[in-house]
């Protein structure tokens, strides 16, 4: 009998540890303080190899090597979808390298970042950066059924040639999905340098019990001192000017980074380059 009170005081106390609240524990690092950015590489130049950045530093320290380059048109960290670097807010030095090694100096600007998540353009190897706020939190579209909207924001990185920004003044567009013959303005006509912000764009479910996707065509015009259109934007992919098109598929209530980019008139040629923010 009393081996058995024994064996039983001792499940008693094993019993009261193992229902003793554990606090489960991650290995993290605050962020709070910190600024966060995305750093894009839209210096208009053709996409080979030789022109990707194989090395970044940022104040000096060491944030992406030719294990992971920064192709043309593309930004890092890699993957970014819902992914930034961080640093101290203030003045912050970027330097960026090409060659096989990743040691010839490109890039070496200051640009000063804030509290909080942003995307960094770079657009000129002579220039310093432009920043956008990145608009985070997201806010987003709650309905009874289901939503229908996704979230764009257009910048306008176009260059007419070489050293040489657009000075158009442009106006994205995109084709009504349950009316073809009407174009939606998708935010305010934007100038070199500029974004639209978010904006929302409406999509018609091609499967209705699905999550919910369909092709999005787009469109540019400009627009004058006005605010008059004057036509639509003409760019030369091959040998003549041809009136810009493209299209996108649009899942609901994920949000996309579209920017304009490369040559208006020469190569590389212009078009919209597009990135998912969420």
């Amino acid at each position: 009998m009393k081996i058995v009170k024994y064996l039983s005081l001792v499940l008693l106390v094993a019993l009261a540890f193992a229902c003793k609240k554990q606090e489960i524990e991650y290995k993290t690092t605050t962020i709070k303080g910190l600024a966060e950015f995305q750093l894009h590489y839209f210096v208009p130049v053709n996409a080979v190899a030789a022109n990707y950045i194989n090395t970044v530093k940022i104040n000096d320290s060491l944030y992406a090597s030719v294990k992971a380059p920064l192709s043309t048109y593309n930004a890092i960290p890699n993957g970014a979808v819902g992914k930034f670097y961080t640093v101290v807010p203030g003045t912050v030095n970027i330097k960026m390298y090409q060659g096989t090694a990743g040691d010839v100096l490109v890039y070496n600007q200051n640009v000063t970042l804030t509290l909080g998540k942003q995307n960094v353009f770079v657009h000129d190897f002579n220039l310093p950066p432009v920043v956008f706020d990145n608009g985070f939190p997201y806010v987003g579209n709650i309905t009874d059924n289901t939503d229908s909207i996704c979230w764009v924001k257009f910048y306008n990185f176009l260059y007419e040639s070489a050293g040489v920004p657009t000075p158009l003044l442009l106006q994205y567009q995109c084709i009504d999905q349950r009316n073809a013959a009407a174009l939606v303005n998708i935010g305010p006509p934007i100038a070199f340098g500029q974004s639209t912000g978010w904006q929302p764009v409406k999509i018609v479910k091609s499967v209705f019990n699905s999550a919910g996707s369909n092709r999005v065509d787009y469109r540019i015009k400009v627009i004058d001192a006005n605010g008059n259109v004057v036509g639509d934007l003409q760019i030369k992919p091959a040998a003549v000017f041809v009136s810009y098109a493209d299209f996108w598929t649009g899942f609901i209530g994920r949000r996309y980074h579209h920017v304009l980019s490369g040559m208006r008139t020469t190569t590389p040629s212009a078009a919209v380059r597009v990135f998912t923010a969420l």
